[in-house]
């Protein structure tokens, strides 16, 4: 499956206009044959947008759900895109994947947040592994932080998910996550990571770039640059990954048994 990935910051607090560059970039995606677009953390609002936070939160299934639904299934294909989720009187850093047909598929509250700033606005979501099906992929989704932690990945190579969607803020000096890690990630548990990042100053935050796809053999397929938005493409392939994963034991030699004390 051809992936669109949609590396920029939009316009901090103003949803109408993120809105709008989402539109541009999926008609480009679109046009170049993708049969999914991608967007950062958060990308909906923006992310350092402190007091903000509650006042742009909406439901999963809110105005701004069927907004992203509409140019979904005007260009033809899903969009995955981050944003902050109201659930009553609680806030989520949430990320959504709706259909080319406008339909919700998926899900996903961050569950592990990231410094003060976000402890301070968000709840931890509760589901560890949240899962579609698109093009003939499980597709599964984590934010930034939640993909530093080995367990998260683990846990969805072994749900069998295909292709991990990860919209992230990541932020300067982290920059060796994208770079170094995400790589590794894709090719320890087999599968192909997407890591959709923000880009430029923002409040305090400095956001890196370096957006990239990676493959089951821990190469980066594509790999946006630090210092400016872009869109770059990617293709997640089933018999690469299929052929992979026969080859690679990882999986097959686990020894279950040897690691309850990671949990105790």
């Amino acid at each position: 499956m051809r992936t669109a990935l949609l590396q920029s910051s939009g316009r901090p607090g103003s949803v109408a206009e993120n809105l709008k560059v989402l539109d541009e970039a999926a008609g480009r995606a679109a046009e170049a044959g993708a049969g999914l677009l991608a967007a950062p953390e958060m990308f909906l609002t923006g992310y350092a947008i402190g007091g903000e936070i509650p006042h742009l939160a909406e439901p999963a299934d809110g105005d701004s759900a069927d907004a992203v639904a509409d140019i979904a299934t005007r260009h033809g294909l899903a969009v995955a895109y981050g944003y902050p989720e109201r659930d009553g009187d609680t806030v989520y850093n949430s990320a959504q994947i709706i259909s080319a047909e406008g339909a919700r598929l998926a899900n996903y509250r961050k569950t592990h947040l990231f410094g003060c700033f976000e402890r301070d606005h968000f709840t931890p979501g509760g589901r560890q592994v949240v899962q579609t099906e698109l093009n003939g992929l499980t597709v599964g989704l984590l934010i930034c932080y939640d993909v530093e932690f080995p367990e998260n990945v683990r846990a969805h190579a072994l749900a069998g998910t295909d292709l991990l969607i990860v919209p992230t803020a990541q932020m300067h000096p982290y920059q060796f996550v994208p770079e170094s890690m995400i790589p590794v990630r894709a090719f320890e548990n087999q599968m192909y990571v997407a890591y959709v990042n923000r880009v430029g100053q923002e409040g305090e935050f400095e956001f890196v770039g370096l957006t990239t796809l990676a493959g089951p053999d821990g190469v980066a397929r594509v790999r946006a640059g630090r210092a400016s938005a872009d869109l770059v493409f990617a293709d997640a392939d089933p018999a690469f990954l299929a052929a992979s994963r026969a080859a690679n034991p990882y999986l097959a030699d686990r020894r279950p048994g040897l690691y309850g004390s990671l949990t105790a």
